[in-house]
Order: C-alpha cells, then sequence, then structure tokens
C-alpha cells in the first residue's frame, strides 16, 4: 500500500510559494512599468521644421493654400516653395505663428488664397439633397453622414468650413453659414478644435490608403483567376487559339499595370 505523504502544512506552504512568485512577478511587472514610464517622459521627440509649422496650422485641410492638405502646406514652407500668407483659415494670427516658426517676416494674406473671414459651417437642405455622396468623398474631416440615395447631413461640431462641399453638389444644396460671428481666424477657432481636425483627417486618409489597397489587392486577385480560366480555355481552331491569346494579353497587361502601380513612387 502506498504511502500518502499529503498533509495541510505541506499544501500551505505549496500556496505560499506561489503567492510569493506571484507577488514578485508583479512587482518586477510594476517596476518595469514605472521604469518604461520615467524613460517616456524624459524621451525627446525630435520634430523636423515641416512637424513644427504643421502644429501651428490651423488643419481646416480647405486647400486653399494650393496644396492638398495642411501637411504638404507645411513641407512647402520647410523647403522655401511656399509662403507663410496662404492660408485665410488661420488669419493673420495664423501668419504670426508661422512667421515666429520659421523666423520669415510677418505679411499679409494673400488675397489669391482669400480672405480672412468668420468660421463658417456646411448646411445641407434635406428636401433638395439626392443622396449622391458627392459631398461626403469631398469631406476632409468625416463631418458629413449619409448613404447612397439617403439624405445627408453635416455634424456642425465637426465641420472646418473648409467648402470643399459646396462644389461637387449636383444640386446646390449646400450652402456656408457663418457661427462665430465677428470672429475669425485663431478667433474663431482653438488648437482643440485644429487638433481633433487633424485626427479625423489623418484617420480618413489611412482608412483610403486602406480601401485603396483592398481593392486593388482584390482586382489583381480577379485578375489572376482570369488568367487561370482563360488558359485552361479549349483551343480547337487558330482563330480560338487566336482570341484566346489576345485575352491573355489584356489580362497580362491589367496585371502588369496593378504591379507596378503597387510599387512605391520614387521621390
Amino acid at each position: 500500500m502506498t504511502e500518502n505523504n499529503y498533509s495541510p502544512e505541506s499544501n500551505l506552504s505549496n500556496q505560499h510559494r506561489y503567492l510569493y512568485a506571484l507577488t514578485f512577478c508583479l512587482l518586477r511587472h510594476i517596476g518595469f512599468c514605472r521604469i518604461m514610464a520615467f524613460c517616456a517622459d524624459r524621451i525627446t521627440v525630435t520634430k523636423t521644421l515641416a512637424d513644427l509649422i504643421e502644429d501651428v496650422l490651423p488643419q481646416t485641410q480647405c486647400t486653399k493654400c494650393g496644396y492638398a492638405a495642411c501637411r504638404p502646406y507645411a513641407e512647402a514652407i520647410a523647403i522655401g516653395a511656399a509662403d507663410i500668407n496662404q492660408c485665410p483659415p488661420g488669419g493673420i494670427e495664423g501668419v504670426r505663428r508661422l512667421a515666429a516658426v520659421t523666423g520669415r517676416a510677418v505679411i499679409p494674406i494673400n488675397p489669391v488664397n482669400g480672405i480672412e473671414r468668420p468660421r463658417p459651417v456646411a448646411y445641407i437642405d434635406e428636401e433638395l439633397c439626392i443622396g449622391c455622396t458627392l459631398c461626403i468623398q469631398a469631406c476632409p474631416v468625416d463631418a458629413i453622414v449619409g448613404a447612397a440615395k439617403q439624405m445627408h447631413t453635416v455634424v456642425p461640431s465637426l465641420c472646418t468650413g473648409c467648402d470643399l462641399c459646396v462644389a461637387p453638389c449636383p444640386v446646390d444644396c449646400i450652402v456656408m453659414y457663418p457661427v462665430t460671428e465677428d470672429l475669425t481666424g485663431w478667433d474663431a477657432w482653438s488648437q482643440q478644435q485644429a487638433d481633433a481636425a487633424r485626427a479625423r483627417h489623418d484617420l480618413r486618409s489611412a482608412r483610403l490608403l486602406r480601401e485603396r489597397d483592398e481593392n486593388d489587392a482584390r482586382l489583381a486577385a480577379k485578375a489572376v483567376a482570369k488568367m487561370r480560366d482563360v488558359t485552361a480555355e479549349a483551343t480547337n481552331t487558330p482563330e480560338q487559339l487566336a482570341e484566346k491569346e489576345r485575352k491573355r494579353a489584356i489580362i497580362a497587361a491589367a496585371i502588369e499595370r496593378a504591379r507596378l502601380k503597387a510599387l512605391p513612387s520614387a521621390e
């Protein structure tokens, strides 16, 4: 008969060892986290001049500066390809902020790019809206909600007043209403609003890039499958063989275009 060595004392000892080990792991983890937090507080992120310039732009993403968004404009200023007075939403205060970052002189807003004005918000006349989604596609900060053939509406708190949704509307159902009375430029727009608009614009850009890549991958897979099907087709006459090769050439050209499009563009 096998002797049973179990005892309450040994079981309690095992429990103590387990608790000691668990406590040690937790303390080590807490210590590691504190060390990482301590280091993170002291890590200095070196920003480029373009980063510093972008930080003081109002982030309306309106393209009035002549560039596709605030970031390209900041990069153009940084390399000397653009002046600091091309951002009407920032107004003269925006010019002063850019001057402080770049060391350039304060100059009036270039009227070619627009005028400093009270901040407007887009409004969609729901009775006229046909649900074409063109305004949704144009909005750089996802401030318009709706669906195809359904009524669209603007979320006022998200609208930057960029005007970009007005021109694409085929039924002229969008108007811009000033909402800041006599306040213009940075007096009509806070840093918190700018930061939020920038974040939404970045998220939208990432989403569009992801959707484009997914669509390209789907089309590429479809082309490969089509090539496989065409290659497997039986050809009993010279005419059928010629038609088969014609189809193969078309599909091969499409696949090559997709491949070249996927390659990183040369800077």
